[in-house]
């Protein structure tokens, strides 16, 4: 049992929709501007604090509408942001689970700095893994993920940029986005890892793009490079 498992509040009750600025405690909320200053999130006296403050988003689009950066920047919305592991608990103990969300809907895990846009400096170069999943397991792969994340489990230094969960009409997707994509080196393990803290298959597909591939073909999950 790592910290986070030890340390998550017993209360787990039933989970609300996303906070609103309003109910937050611990952790920056900005609902309505992306770009607004917030106010620097640290660890309250007697928490332990994660290696990075990490920031969490939700994304929502109509799928019939062409996507571009300026929509989706648009659509994007900052939840908050978290410095310890007690404040990672109290934030995600409020938020729906991502297998209650519906229609075409993205949670996003990044740390504080990175906007979950391939346009982003730290994303620029790099790209992610994509594990597609069958209906029913996206909160339980999502959890995994986040907690391998804050967890530092991956080792491959500050390559992490962070996780998103996104919802489906016939599938759900989990992916982990690096800033180098060319470091084979470092995908590598960052896949190998993966397969570890989801306890996935032997023969599980898990494919790779590169966010230059992305801006050119205007997608997040086609025309990926397959491996097993």
């Amino acid at each position: 049992m790592n910290q986070f498992e030890h340390l998550q509040e017993e209360d787990s009750g039933d989970h609300e929709e996303m906070k609103d600025s309003s109910e937050s405690d611990g952790g920056s909320i900005n609902n309505n501007n992306n770009n607004i200053r917030r106010k620097m999130v640290t660890p309250d006296a007697g928490e332990h604090p994660l290696q990075y403050n990490y920031t969490f988003w939700y994304s929502r689009r109509t799928p019939s509408r062409p996507a571009n950066t300026q929509s989706y920047e648009q659509n994007i919305r900052q939840m908050g942001t978290v410095a310890s592991v007690e404040q990672f608990w109290k934030f995600y103990s409020h938020l729906v689970r991502p297998g209650d969300l519906t229609g075409h809907s993205d949670f996003h895990l990044f740390k504080e700095g990175i906007k979950p846009m391939w346009e982003d400096e730290a994303n620029k170069n790099g790209g992610k893994w994509i594990i597609r999943l069958r209906k029913g397991l996206a909160s339980r792969f999502w959890e995994n993920i986040i907690l391998a994340m804050l967890g530092e489990q991956f080792m491959v230094g500050e390559e992490i940029c962070g996780v998103v969960v996104s919802i489906r009409f016939q599938e759900d997707i989990l992916s982990i986005w690096n800033k180098t994509a060319n470091d084979q080196v470092t995908t590598s393990r960052i896949r190998d890892t993966l397969r570890r803290v989801l306890n996935l298959p032997p023969n599980t597909i898990m494919e790779y793009k590169t966010h230059n591939d992305s801006l050119k073909d205007n997608s997040s999950f086609r025309n990926t490079k397959i491996t097993l």
